[in-house]
Order: C-alpha cells, then sequence, then structure tokens
C-alpha cells in the first residue's frame, strides 16, 4: 500500500504550524474560519492514520481515494461542532485528537455509502482534501444556476451546448454563450471565495480559474 504524499506539508503556512499541539490547532481552526490553514496542518498530521484505515477497507484504489475526501469532508464539519470547553463539556475531560479522527474514520467505512468506481468523479492528485472541503463550501456563495453550471461543467465535463440544453429542458432559457460566461464569472467568485492562505498554499500567487478545473 503506498500511503500518497501531500505537498502541502512542505507549504511554508503549514510548516510554521508544526509546533502547535492538536487542541492549539483545533482551537485556531474553530476561531478562525476565514483561515484554511489550521485544518490543513491537521489534515498533514493525520492523514496517514486516516489514509491507512481505509486502505484496509477492501475498496478498489479509486473509492479509497474518494472515501478518504469524503472522510475529511465529515471531519472538517465534525471538528467544527466539537465543545472544546475542557472539563466543563461532558465527554471532553480527556479528549485526544488522534482516538477521535480513529473513531470517526472508522464510522465513515461502515456507514458511507460508496458509490462504484465509474460513478466517482473525484480526483485526490486534482484535489487535496482541504482544498476539496473549501471549494465545496465556497460552492454555498454562488446563486443556485451559477452553482449549477460550474457543477455540470466541471464534474461531469459538460460542454456549454450541453448544459445549455439541459436547462432549457428545465425550463431555463440560457444560451451556450451565456452558460460560458456564467461559467468563467463563476470559477472566477469560487476562487475568490477561497481562504486566502487555502489559496495561497493550493492554487500559488497566481492562481487562475484553469487551476479549479477537476476539483469537484
Amino acid at each position: 500500500m503506498q500511503i500518497p504524499y501531500f505537498t502541502e506539508t512542505d507549504h511554508p503556512q503549514v510548516k510554521s504550524l508544526s509546533h502547535y499541539s492538536d487542541q492549539e490547532l483545533l482551537t485556531l481552526f474553530q476561531r478562525h474560519p476565514e483561515e484554511g490553514k489550521y485544518f490543513t496542518a491537521i489534515f498533514c498530521r493525520y492523514s496517514p492514520i486516516v489514509y491507512t484505515l481505509i486502505a484496509h477497507s477492501g475498496r478498489s484504489p479509486v473509492q479509497v481515494d474518494y472515501l478518504f475526501a469524503l472522510t475529511w469532508r465529515h471531519i472538517y464539519y465534525a471538528m467544527m461542532e466539537l465543545d472544546l470547553r475542557g472539563a466543563s463539556a461532558p465527554g471532553m475531560e480527556n479528549f485526544n485528537l488522534q482516538n477521535w479522527l480513529i473513531n470517526i474514520t472508522a464510522l465513515c467505512i461502515n456507514q458511507a455509502d460508496v458509490p462504484p468506481v465509474e460513478s466517482i468523479h473525484y480526483s485526490l492528485e486534482a484535489a487535496s482534501p482541504p482544498l476539496w472541503c473549501y471549494t465545496y463550501q465556497a460552492l454555498d456563495f454562488l446563486p443556485p444556476l451559477q452553482r449549477l453550471i460550474v457543477l455540470m461543467s466541471q464534474t461531469f465535463h459538460w460542454s456549454e451546448a450541453r448544459i445549455s440544453a439541459y436547462l432549457q429542458t428545465e425550463g431555463e432559457t440560457v444560451s451556450p454563450h451565456q452558460v460560458r460566461s456564467l461559467l468563467i464569472s463563476g470559477l472566477q467568485e469560487l476562487q475568490q471565495s477561497l481562504p486566502a492562505d487555502i489559496r495561497e498554499i493550493y492554487l500559488g500567487e497566481d492562481g487562475t480559474v484553469e487551476k479549479q478545473e477537476s476539483l469537484l
């Protein structure tokens, strides 16, 4: 079994947090939702354990990668809800992040409804789980029609003509040219809705619309 190496581990934004404890990173993650580096640092610290557990679940490599991303997306939202008040919060007196992550991973392995390989469009190489999480979160800021166009283009690789034809069957009169315009502006808005440090870590200072492709 080959455990993936994630290049963001070597990014200065992430390396600068290596001396923080799990509890400190978790606290900073909750206090600063506008920054993505704290979640990314936790991901880099524990991705080998999570990936190893999932890789032993007996699924195909494509399904393993997809479940790995789904698990981290579940972890992302679950960590937001964790009560970190210590002894005053039931069950948190002896909280251990590693054990909690292992339990969450086991839950996802047992309960996740992973589709067949041919239905999976996610690529671990194209979008590391932290980038995937923040990209999907940024989608919520797009208007519904624009969000649908971005998803059909980036997830299913539909052409502007096919998207236009589909929208017409749904009662939306949008020409292929208008689809293209909405797609470009949607990708630009999607990029700008990402936390600034996530754009720096994953897209670089010259992150462009084209680099958004295949993230969804």
